[in-house]
């Protein structure tokens, strides 16, 4: 796999995925940027959700789960000192269906931390990650 990122001015970047998708990142007003685009660390988070949610959602269809909606929110606490690592992040999931089945919820929950999402496992390496999650009907 490979990416390409380029500099645009002060603190501003174009990230080129190999999927052949661009974005813009850039840095707060106060560090040099026009806050066009997410931080990179912010974009870290944003991987991990989208990872762990991309799991939760195929692990439910293929259990048949009848699951209509599924949020991630995440916190995340980093190091006060450089290199500012996250130290902490709590994925909270919002899943929506009509006769979702808890057990299964948190059977698909727990494989994509512990098996399948590559995001989580990696950032669990140097931070602390905790999971819960909540059924909400239609």
């Amino acid at each position: 796999m490979k990416t390409r990122i380029h500099w645009l001015e002060n603190v501003t970047f174009v990230g080129e995925s190999p999927s052949g998708h661009a974005l813009v990142m850039d840095g707060a007003p106060e560090q040099g940027g026009r806050n066009l685009g997410p931080r990179p660390m912010e974009m870290l988070l944003l991987g991990l959700g989208g990872c762990t949610a991309f799991d939760v959602v195929q692990i439910l269809q293929k259990a048949r789960q009848p699951i209509m909606d599924c949020e991630v929110e995440i916190s995340a606490e980093r190091a006060d000192e450089p290199p500012r690592v996250y130290t902490a992040i709590h994925v909270h999931f919002i899943v929506t269906g009509e006769g979702l089945s808890e057990k299964q919820v948190a059977r698909a929950v727990a494989l994509s931390a512990d098996k399948y999402c590559s995001a989580s496992i990696m950032l669990g390496k140097t931070a602390r990650i905790s999971h819960d999650f909540e059924i909400r009907g239609t």
